[in-house]
């Protein structure tokens, strides 16, 4: 278990420039997504106007971040016997100025910490390193993008990358490091890549996390800032799912890919393989009609595992335009073909459209249909799957499809 301790921070401010790649980069006013959050009759809320974009606030004084750790202490008094505390934020954790200091107030309370993704660029001088270490850090999460400090120079905007790579350096020989890199065709793939990787396990690293570089609103850019990068055309999702698989084999690191794939956990559903087909049989029968409407990614997983529960007659998988079934909007609703879904349709719990903007597009056929929401999540991604044992794995996608079940027999048609 792990306490977050939010430091704030906004992307492209809080972070010493916007990274070349980075999603929030180009991001103006946008009118709201609609999310599960929003009231009944009104389009927008917090969760889909600021926290989508990351605007919420600054940086936050340490002793208002300290304070907020320990009031959720003493309300959840949690017994995990592998607590942390994980300092994250809307920024660069790394360029928070008070990180020293509120690492030093951390340390007595006597818990572990964790810091949160970092692309380590307020690192100036690599001894902060030893000294965040010495005030009971014993985790990151560091953007590394590569090891070649002309690329982390040009493509991060990382004024000293000599000191920041030293830094990564002094954790990956210290503590457990979870690099990350988003990975770019003809930047930071091929040759690149394998030198990274190489320097990362001569170092020590334990886990690298690969993120495919994502471009179009298809593909998830969805605050109107698309492209991201003019004239890259980023990894066809087979092809990034061959480079985790070849780097995991090549590597003595801990390999995962967003959104493709962890070969290690089997994930994103584990439940899908044929291995597991014996789980599902402690799941509920289901006993309605409905259409899963979800994103092009994950439809045939879901598919594979509706028709290993025999249900294949009564349950449609209807794949949208968008990669991921999480950033469905309503301009990927408007592009459903009606006469593919039923008249009971299950979307993501976290897709970002209204309830009422949701039916109204998915009924305007006529034909009245019951628009519902899904669980949150019926997998874990690259990210958190690398953290996981395959019981866990197992375990959480359970509780995912246990949810969905139990929607479709609520809101689906029964027949005879």
């Amino acid at each position: 278990m792990q306490i977050m301790a939010d430091v704030g921070g906004r992307p492209g401010i809080d972070c010493r420039g916007f990274c070349k790649y980075c999603y929030f980069k180009g991001v103006k006013d946008f009118p709201p997504l609609g999310c599960k959050n929003c009231p009944p009759n009104r389009v927008g809320c917090e969760t889909c106007t600021l926290e989508v974009a990351e605007r919420k606030n600054e940086f936050l004084p340490p002793f208002f971040v300290l304070s907020n750790v320990q009031t959720t202490l003493m309300m959840t008094q949690p017994q995990d016997k592998n607590l942390k505390i994980n300092i994250s934020g809307g920024g660069d954790v790394s360029c928070y100025p008070h990180l020293q200091e509120l690492t030093e107030g951390l340390k007595n309370l006597g818990i572990p910490i964790h810091l949160g993704y970092t692309s380590g660029k307020g690192i100036d001088d690599p001894k902060i390193a030893t000294r965040l270490i010495n005030n009971g850090v014993d985790e990151v999460t560091f953007t590394v993008f590569s090891c070649n400090p002309k690329l982390r120079r040009e493509w991060m905007r990382d004024k000293k990358p000599e000191a920041s790579l030293e830094a990564l350096k002094i954790f990956c020989e210290t503590i457990e490091v979870h690099a990350a890199a988003v990975i770019i065709p003809g930047i930071n793939d091929g040759n690149e890549l394998l030198e990274t990787c190489a320097k990362l396990e001569e170092w020590g690293a334990k886990a690298l996390i690969m993120m495919r570089f994502a471009n179009y609103g298809n593909q998830g850019i969805i605050l109107g800032n698309d492209p991201i990068l003019e004239g890259i055309e980023p990894h066809p999702i087979d092809e990034f799912e061959k480079l985790v698989r070849k780097i995991d084999k090549e590597f003595n690191l801990r390999v995962t890919g967003t959104p493709v794939c962890d070969p290690k956990n089997k994930t994103p559903f584990a439940l899908a393989d044929d291995k597991n087909k014996k789980y599902l049989e402690i799941l509920p029968k289901i006993k309605a009609e409905a259409t899963i409407l979800t994103g092009k990614v994950a439809a045939p997983y879901i598919e594979k595992i509706i028709k290993n529960l025999g249900a294949q007659d009564l349950v449609n998988v209807y794949p949208t335009e968008k990669d991921i079934g999480c950033l469905i909007t309503r301009k990927d609703l408007e592009k459903v073909d009606l006469s593919q879904i039923k008249e009971t349709v299950i979307i993501p719990g976290r897709a970002f459209v209204h309830e009422k903007e949701a039916e109204k597009i998915l009924t305007r056929d006529g034909t009245d249909r019951i628009i519902a929401r899904g669980p949150d999540k019926l997998t874990v991604d690259g990210e958190m799957s690398g953290t996981l044992t395959k019981y866990d794995v197992i375990e959480r996608e359970m509780e995912g499809f246990y949810e969905l079940i139990q929607a479709i027999n609520f809101f689906g048609v029964r027949r005879g």
